[in-house]
This record gives structure tokens, C-alpha cells and sequence, in this order.
């Protein structure tokens, strides 16, 4: 199993769509601001957080349970920029679709510039053809409320290229999150 370079990124998606839409440099700034940079990375691809957020509230007292999740335990915010709460998290959405192929096992990692910050980023594996747009849970670790900014670099993909195709893809198995568009909870 292999790290896949920039050269295999762009070609694939490129001539495959494996990311739309795509951006085949990293971006730095965007009018002349700086920005939280997104794209292709030497290794990775950066992605941009949608503008599209739930974020977390306990008003109704809800016991956050993945079994029987409770829609309403989200207050739903559109905006350039979300505001997390002390010691809370929110969810939102990449802008970039994935169409992960058979060979390939994708890691997301946080960027350093939110981590430094106390901003948390955890996606679960995307594993092969797994396709939609990727789900991003944003956990505030400090006392302080903290920004998420859409449309800007958030976490960076890795993509694992195995020797072997696997005997049963998400797609096989019919995974729940296929295909997923907008802002994904919990499913059972």
C-alpha cells in the first residue's frame, strides 16, 4: 500500500472525477486575502468546508445517543462563518464530491491551522467507492467560541492505493452513507 502523489491526484481527478469540483494547486489567497489554503497538496488534497452547518445546542436536554439520534439536537446555520460554542462541535460539509476508487482507502486529517487553535477535525475513512460529499465534525476543545470559515482548507485527504482490490467495496455492501449530499447525521 502506497501514499499517492500530486501527479496521481490531479490525473485522477482530472480524467476519473474523483474530486469536484477540483482544484488541481493549492490556493492560498482569493482576492488578494489570505485564506486557509486549499487543493492539491504534494501528497493530499486539501478540502473546503460548504457553508452549510449544524451546529451542536443542548436546549431540549437531549441524551446524544447514535442508535436513536435526535435531528433537533442541531440548530442549522448558513453563513461565510460559523461560530462553535465553548466545548462543543458542529457539522458541516465538504464543497468537493469524492468518487473514491476500488484500490484506494482515503484518511482525512485536520489542518495544523485549526488544530493549533483547539478546532478538532474527524472524518471517518472513506473507503473504496465510497462517493458524496464527505461529512466534517468539528469539535471546539476550548473555553472560547471559535471560527470555521467555508469555502476555506479544513482538512487534508491522504490517499492509500493497496495492491490488491478488495473482495467487497462500500458500494458492494450497500453502506448507508453512499451517495450522502449536504449535511449527513447519524443513520442506523
Amino acid at each position: 500500500m502506497s501514499i499517492k502523489s500530486d501527479h496521481w491526484i490531479r490525473r485522477m481527478a482530472e480524467q476519473h472525477g474523483m474530486i469536484e469540483p477540483f482544484e488541481p494547486q493549492q490556493v492560498r489567497a482569493r482576492q488578494g486575502e489570505k485564506i486557509v489554503s486549499y487543493g492539491t497538496s504534494s501528497y493530499g488534497y486539501d478540502v473546503r468546508c460548504a457553508n452549510e452547518f449544524k451546529i451542536f445546542t443542548n436546549i431540549n436536554s437531549a441524551i446524544v445517543d447514535p442508535k436513536h439520534f435526535d435531528a433537533n439536537s442541531f440548530v442549522d446555520f448558513v453563513g461565510e462563518v460559523c461560530i462553535i460554542p465553548p466545548n462543543s462541535f458542529a457539522l458541516a460539509r465538504t464543497v468537493e464530491y469524492f468518487r473514491i476508487p476500488r484500490s484506494v482507502l482515503t484518511i482525512c486529517l485536520g489542518k495544523s491551522t485549526y488544530a493549533r487553535c483547539g478546532i478538532i477535525v474527524n472524518v471517518t475513512p472513506l473507503e473504496p467507492e465510497w462517493e458524496g460529499h464527505v461529512t466534517l465534525e468539528f469539535s471546539n476543545t476550548t473555553t472560547l467560541p471559535a471560527k470555521i470559515y467555508a469555502n476555506e482548507g479544513v482538512a487534508q485527504m491522504l490517499f492509500l492505493e493497496s495492491d490488491e482490490i478488495c473482495s467487497t467495496s462500500y458500494k458492494d455492501r450497500g453502506g448507508k452513507y453512499q451517495g450522502q449530499t449536504g449535511v449527513t447525521l447519524p443513520r442506523t
